[in-house]
């Protein structure tokens, strides 16, 4: 039999809804915290398939969630493909910028198996010792890769990098096709060695007009969608384009996606009417309801199950879990969901 996460990502609608939360593995946890405290910088931790592995089924451990998500992080691929990059506590990624052609020629897919294969190997344990719950891989949207990798960290605008976009198509171009390159070897790879669903987070998506947004996302995310059907076709894959808004249906039909994710913001009940019933819809409670708990929290969560009550919906929140929630809420929303 199916396992209810992938019953959805088949197109079906089944009640209560399978749950699972972005960022469900860090830094809310305790036992998280411990073994961070192990592995020295955040990337020796994501290329640590031991400690990696043990993170990603913590919370499986702990809750019991429907889906478990690979612990890594998005600018692995910017890592992979040669560009520099290192963590500085409290400030996110840190990259060589790339901003002209020179920095784009110094890139290259030949090392990108090598370089993930240690991901590679946290999928294959995490596969292992699953159970129940779905195996998730996912990477960077191939936008949001390249707004890390021109900016050189994270950012409110990201500037340089849409800047390029408008000044130098042809350069933006290019390095967005040499992430989608990568994001296929990338995810192929996670596919073979155990995820049973894959997650393309593009975080910045929102930030588009809409010509750009379906230039920069919309096409990219179909050439991943279409080529990951041509060689594994039973691997459903998740959109998540960040703040899409009214464009969130016109995402979901051109990519080809199998499910697309709801921010913070988006309406589910306008998300139902943008996207085809055929498409599965995942999210989308408030992080920060779920970190003030209670009757609120529950409210919002049995709210958004009965709005898409009848369609395949996939439980989750609008964003990523923030470090201050109480896991014993995360236990709460559980029982919540279940119990709608």
């Amino acid at each position: 039999m199916a396992k209810r996460l992938q019953q959805v990502l088949a197109g079906e609608a089944i009640w209560p809804p399978p749950i699972w939360l972005m960022r469900q593995a860090g830094r809310y946890l305790p036992e998280y915290r411990a073994l961070r405290a192990e592995a020295g910088g955040f990337l020796s931790l994501c290329l640590n398939p031991k400690l990696a592995s043990e993170i990603t089924l913590q919370p499986i451990r702990r809750f019991g969630m429907d889906g478990a998500i690979l612990f890594s992080d998005l600018p692995i691929v910017s890592y992979a493909l040669g560009q520099d990059l290192h963590y500085a506590e409290g400030e996110g990624p840190i990259l060589t910028p790339i901003r002209d052609a020179a920095g784009l020629s110094a890139l290259s897919l030949t090392g990108v198996a090598d370089a993930v294969a240690p991901v590679l190997e946290t999928v294959q344990r995490v596969a292992a010792g699953l159970g129940d719950a779905t195996l998730i891989g996912f990477t960077g949207g191939p936008f949001t890769v390249a707004c890390y990798m021109v900016e050189g960290h994270g950012s409110r605008e990201f500037a340089a990098a849409r800047l390029m976009a408008y000044r130098d198509p042809a350069l933006f171009g290019a390095l967005i096709d040499l992430i989608v390159d990568a994001n296929l070897i990338y995810l192929r790879g996670q596919a073979d060695a155990g995820a049973e669903a894959l997650m393309l987070f593009d975080s910045w998506a929102g930030m588009l007009p809409p010509d750009e947004f379906r230039r920069w996302v919309i096409a990219p995310t179909a050439r991943i969608a279409a080529a990951l059907r041509e060689t594994h076709p039973h691997i459903p894959l998740i959109g998540f384009p960040r703040l899409a808004g009214m464009l969130l249906g016109e995402y979901a039909i051109a990519t080809g996606v199998r499910a697309v994710a709801m921010d913070t913001s988006m309406d589910p009940a306008a998300a139902a009417r943008l996207v085809p019933p055929t498409i599965a819809l995942q999210g989308n409670l408030d992080p920060l309801a779920l970190v003030a708990g209670g009757a609120p929290m529950e409210t919002a969560a049995r709210a958004i199950c009965e709005t898409l009550r009848g369609r395949p919906h996939i439980f989750n929140l609008g964003h990523g879990i923030v470090p201050q929630t109480p896991p014993e809420h995360v236990a709460a929303l559980l029982a919540a969901v279940r119990g709608a």
